[in-house]
């Protein structure tokens, strides 16, 4: 697995009433079971500050979301799928109207129809269909030495299928935002990216060629293979889900306790494919083998994220039963220090989960992204998090990216963010890969949107249907 940044060493409170501070400095707790008046508030507040977090830093013109702000940033293609779920939820909210989600999605999906293809390594923003991991924001082409990206193509990709599924109408702009979706998704030539069959490649370089990596075990590849699978154009073979599943068996098990599953650290494995594919009552061969579906894998894993955290076997600073999440994030940097007599070792941006590179950075995406799958659970960490941290770590567009409440030493060479008293290391960006998880969970949660709009995208359910998934939303 390629760390993501490796390449690069209706009714709501007023959003301007919001961000003034009103719910600046604490927050009542759920009881368990139940959510409250304040904790609803809390995330639809939440929600619509993300949300803003997409709606206020895209560039207008051609879509492209950064890939983090306010630090001078780059344009990711993931945070770009995402920006393009984000659009129909604000519309959905109330936050903005039809027409104007309509004129930002369809100047976005303009934009990559009309980006430069081909293998120069440089002037181009895609090749085979595909496109870039980065894209410079203001040239709008590869950004240095990046990858062109399977998966964040797919996200892209995921966004760009949910506005051609969701812009039903038919007036002229939302037709040709049906047709450039088509156009685009059809173009992905999936089967060129294959030089190990049948797996896809995590990526190709004008350079060097084809990443020597596949995606061939457990990940967040769901949504890839799906899609790659639901190509009318350059589909996979229909036996690629299953020479993939196959390999699952090794990653099943309880290594941190609880219901085994398949397993694998960082959150946002079992996360991203889920914001927009709705896999509750579905299953392929291989989980009906094993009696439960992904939805109910990832519940497990969030279950077992919380279980470490109360376990806390690192003694990081704070961990507990509303307090956790552990994912790739940004981190404090790349040293070390002793604390408490311990020799601590802290990591920059980097994947996290138990056991895997903790270093007590907490990652708030990680539990309000687990909303949709464990909402009692995930809204008290919300709230928690709120309640203890939120003077230092929520702020404009929600929860900041990352925070360290056991890094205290604020003479710490920081790569990121800053040492705040009480509350400890906080970073100071919010990352598009991160923020968008937020909105389209919290929104799946509340309403389904995401996931009632895309079960009737036809790609969306080829792929399924060719992977071996039955029953559920799909009979």
């Amino acid at each position: 697995m390629i760390d993501r940044r490796q390449m690069l060493g209706g009714g709501a409170l007023g959003f301007a009433a919001m961000s003034t501070g009103m719910l600046g400095g604490c927050a009542t707790l759920p009881a368990r079971g139940a959510t409250s008046p304040a904790s609803d508030v809390l995330v639809r507040d939440l929600q619509q500050r993300t949300f803003r977090y997409f709606w206020d830093t895209t560039d207008p013109a051609t879509g492209l979301a950064p890939d983090r702000w306010p630090t001078p940033s780059l344009a990711s293609i993931a945070a770009v799928g995402f920006a393009l779920t984000a659009y129909p939820i604000g519309v959905a909210n109330g936050w903005i109207t039809r027409e104007q989600a309509r004129d930002r999605t369809l100047a976005t999906l303009r934009f990559f129809a009309r980006a430069p293809q081909g293998p120069a390594p440089t002037g181009t923003a895609g090749h085979h269909g595909l496109f870039y991991h980065f894209l410079d924001m203001e040239r709008s082409h590869r950004f240095g030495r990046t990858e062109l990206s399977t998966i964040d193509t797919a996200l892209l990709m995921g966004g760009v299928l949910f506005a051609q599924s969701w812009f039903d109408r038919e007036d002229a702009p939302e037709a040709e935002i049906r047709r450039l979706a088509d156009q685009l998704y059809r173009a992905v030539e999936w089967t060129w990216i294959t030089p190990r069959k049948p797996f896809l490649s995590m990526g190709w370089h004008p350079e060097s060629g084809f990443i020597a990596s596949d995606w061939n075990i457990y990940n967040e590849g769901l949504l890839l293979y799906v899609l790659a699978l639901g190509s009318p154009t350059h589909a996979l073979p229909a036996d690629t889900w299953t020479a993939w599943s196959d390999r699952f068996d090794a990653q099943w098990g309880n290594r941190f306790g609880g219901e085994p599953h398949l397993q694998f650290p960082p959150l946002f494995i079992h996360q991203y494919s889920h914001c927009f594919i709705d896999f509750r009552g579905i299953r392929d061969a291989y989980m009906a083998r094993r009696g439960i579906d992904y939805f109910e894998n990832s519940r497990r894993a969030v279950r077992a994220q919380r279980d470490y955290a109360i376990a806390n076997p690192g003694k990081w600073a704070d961990y507990g039963a509303d307090v956790w999440g552990l994912t790739a994030c940004d981190g404090p940097g790349d040293f070390t220090r002793t604390i408490d007599g311990r020799q601590r070792e802290f990591f920059s941006y980097s994947a996290r989960g138990p056991g895997d590179r903790d270093d007590g950075t907490i990652a708030p995406t990680a539990a309000a992204a687990s909303i949709a799958i464990e909402p009692e659970l995930a809204t008290r960490a919300i709230g928690a998090m709120h309640a203890r941290y939120g003077r230092g770590i929520y702020t404009r567009y929600g929860f900041l990216d990352s925070f360290n409440p056991t890094l205290t030493d604020a003479s710490a060479p920081l790569q990121h963010g800053r040492v705040v008293p009480g509350v400890g290391w906080i970073d100071g960006d919010y990352l598009g890969i991160d923020q968008g998880p937020i909105v389209a969970m919290i929104e799946n949660a509340r309403t389904g949107l995401v996931w009632q709009t895309l079960r009737r995208n036809p790609h969306i359910r080829r792929g399924l249907t060719r992977a071996g998934f039955t029953g559920g939303w799909l009979a």
